[in-house]
């Protein structure tokens, strides 16, 4: 295995930079996600890390090697693609076994790599069958089996499961994620789905308009996301922004967002003092949104909404609530007794975990 350093690689079309001077290190055996919207230039970064695209500035290495030039057959990657890539004509274990015997691997030694691919990921009973007579995600497993057989140094994942339903998504995750930590692999995995890189990643790399916006752990992006991008990308649903003024007031410091005012944490005092009188933007999770405790003697941080659309998902409703001018999104438990659309209820906010943003430079204040 081998980790991958991108220093400074730029990708040009014509006038348009697919991706933006791109400095990224992966390390050995890491599970790393590219992740972004459409067109952010997640899957370009991964072409040509594979080498199927040419850099236009810029080095990738892989392990020690610089492989600007090297061409993708002698790169040691495995790439598995999001519409399987499976050959009609082929059975299951020629489809696995196929990229070793253009290389002039031994049968035996095939025979040998195909079958324990096919253990690993529970294929042993279709080896024999064409990719037509199986599903979507077996059809999956066999692109994961292939590139297995192959003993990489590094895998690389486009969008692999963007074609499945969600259970199988679900499910095909958790496979991937043990096959990680079984085969000690380093994977490069690009998606579009916040969800699948917060779920199966060590390190996530969000990326916007070719430019990487901000990297780390999972939990550390979605506690400190460093700006107004990244806040309202990663979490579902998503962060609510609501443009608010901060007051100095009562030897502390207030949010105003002029439909309901409430006090900024002490915590926060040192890092938004400077920002005093001035436009931010206030970010707050859904999940930090709670129906008022009865028991709760904190009303700096409790205002009246009403209930515009009640979603039921079991132990958790998402509601659409209305304050004033603002609408926004709260996830809470289910209560006990039934929340109605147009029910006015005191919501109460966790004001420890939101989030400041300066609306001119977009960039978290706290």
């Amino acid at each position: 295995m081998a980790g991958v350093v991108l220093r400074k690689v730029v990708k040009q079309f014509g006038a348009v930079k697919a991706v933006d001077d791109l400095s990224i290190e992966i390390q050995d055996k890491e599970f790393a996600v590219l992740v972004g919207s459409s067109g952010c230039g997640k899957t370009t970064a991964l072409r040509m890390i594979a080498g199927l695209e040419a850099v236009t500035s810029g080095e990738i290495y892989i392990g020690d090697t610089l492989v600007n030039d090297m061409a993708p057959k002698d790169r040691d990657i495995a790439m598995v693609f999001q519409n399987y890539a499976l050959y009609p004509h082929m059975n299951i274990r020629e489809n696995m076994g196929f990229g070793l015997r253009i290389r002039k691997i031994p049968k035996a030694e095939i025979d040998a790599r195909v079958e324990e691919a096919a253990d690993i990921l529970g294929l042993g009973d279709l080896l024999d069958r064409k990719p037509k007579e199986l599903s979507g995600g077996q059809r999956q497993r066999v692109a994961v089996g292939r590139a297995i057989v192959r003993k990489p140094k590094l895998f690389l994942f486009d969008e692999p499961l963007s074609n499945l339903d969600a259970k199988l998504r679900v499910a095909m995750r958790a496979e991937i994620s043990k096959l990680h930590r079984r085969l000690g692999a380093t994977i490069i995995y690009v998606t579009h789905d916040q969800v699948e890189a917060m779920t199966m990643a060590n390190r996530i790399f969000i990326m916007s308009k070719g430019i990487l916006e901000q990297s780390g752990a999972p939990m550390d992006v979605y506690s400190k996301p460093a700006n107004l991008f990244v806040a309202g990308f990663i979490g579902s649903p998503a962060m609510n922004f609501i443009d608010a003024t901060l007051v100095a007031a009562d030897g502390g410091l207030v949010i105003d967002t002029g439909s309901f005012r409430v006090r900024a944490p002490d915590s926060f005092a040192s890092r938004l003092g400077a920002h005093a009188g001035r436009k931010v933007v206030f970010g707050v999770r859904p999940e930090d949104i709670a129906a008022r405790a009865a028991a709760s003697v904190d009303e700096g941080n409790t205002f009246a909404a009403q209930a515009d659309v009640v979603e039921t998902l079991g132990s958790e409703i998402f509601v659409h609530l209305t304050c004033g001018a603002h609408a926004i999104v709260s996830r809470m438990e289910a209560p006990e007794s039934p929340l109605r659309v147009g029910d006015t209820i005191e919501v109460q906010l966790k004001m420890a975990k939101t989030h400041v943003f300066d609306p001119e430079t977009s960039l978290t204040l706290v």
